[in-house]
């Protein structure tokens, strides 16, 4: 069966209902980027406040929700869309199936735009905030049979169509999550695309973990250096897909 003729009931006969963990890296600046430009907690709370009110109104089922989970249902994507995400489409949470994988989602973005960033020399190393979510919700996996088939179309690094168009039909179809092959990881690791805010098992984060990213021309290197864990993840940029 060719994608273009994916149908909702013939996406949603090949759905199971799934309960996995996703891990998803973000830069780790809500609670200090308003901090350095005001005096006191005070001070920081009615800015927060105040940009709070700029900001796009909070999605369908955010109330009571994690501000790491709801805020990817909250903005509009980029102007060409993301992989299971068109221009005019509803949110899209991307998360990945071990935090190496979302090392090298994120790290390979950061990297992309330093090398369409003529002035950039590097990005010195950032704090990122790394962090696991519960996902309970009837699910389709592209790595697995049928939609294997067309694996060439749901990696493709130059086109989101074929992608964008099978989660529009997942989503008609009442699926709350799709599976798939990294792009972007050297490694090709697992992620999953979540389609809904009520897919999500909890409102919460199961843990997160603060990570520091620095990226160069060549190279991206995470690395964790706390108490009790020190790890590093590196990532040569050559091997980086797309």
């Amino acid at each position: 069966m060719s994608f273009t003729t994916w149908t909702p009931i013939a996406v949603a006969s090949e759905a199971a209902q799934a309960r996995f963990d996703l891990w998803r890296a973000v830069e780790a600046q809500h609670a200090v980027s308003t901090m350095v430009l005001v005096d006191t907690l005070d001070e920081q709370s009615l800015l927060e406040q105040l940009l709070e009110t700029s900001k796009p109104p909070l999605p369908p089922l955010a109330e009571g929700a994690h501000w790491l989970l709801f805020t990817p249902f909250r903005y509009p994507p980029p102007h060409h869309g993301s992989r299971f995400r068109g221009p005019l489409d509803p949110g899209v949470f991307y998360g990945a199936e071990d935090v190496r994988a979302a090392c090298a989602e994120l790290g390979f973005w950061r990297w992309r735009f330093l090398m369409e960033s003529p002035s950039l020399a590097g990005i010195d190393p950032r704090p990122q905030t790394v962090f696991r979510a519960a996902v309970a919700t009837l699910t389709v996996d592209l790595r697995r049979a049928p939609f294997d088939r067309d694996r060439a179309r749901w990696v493709d690094p130059a086109s989101y169509e074929a992608t964008q168009d099978l989660a529009r039909t997942a989503r008609e179809g009442g699926i709350g999550a799709i599976l798939y092959q990294s792009v972007s990881d050297p490694g090709q690791g697992g992620c999953g695309a979540v389609l809904a805010l009520d897919a999500f098992a909890q409102g919460t984060p199961l843990e997160t973990q603060t990570w520091w990213l620095s990226v160069t021309r060549d190279r991206v290197v995470w690395r964790r250096d706390d108490v009790f864990h020190r790890s590093t993840f590196e990532f040569d940029a050559r091997a980086f897909q797309g």
